[in-house]
């Protein structure tokens, strides 16, 4: 093969990975916020009085979930813009 194929192969594989990153991560995100909502709900109907020092708990774990995904989205953006496999071909 030449350098156009092998060029053209590496941008769709990243093409698919970036789809995969983004997507899943999303989806995770999703299932763990509506998770993590759900329980302090529950919890909070169950102990009115924690509910304060568990509404601190909860917005500093979204936070780190949405972060999570936040990452993933900025490493998905390095290999659509500056894709470092691309230096393999001369």
């Amino acid at each position: 093969m030449d350098n156009l194929q092998y060029l053209a192969m590496i941008q769709a594989y990243t093409g698919i990975g970036i789809g995969l990153m983004i997507g899943l991560g999303a989806a995770g995100a999703c299932i763990g916020i509506g998770i993590m909502c759900s329980s302090f709900l529950e919890g909070a109907a169950r102990q009115p009085e924690m509910m304060p020092t568990l509404q601190g708990k909860v917005f500093l774990l979204l936070g780190l979930i949405d972060a999570s995904f936040i990452i993933g989205v900025g490493l998905a953006m390095l290999f659509a813009f500056g894709n470092p496999l691309l230096a393999v071909i001369k």
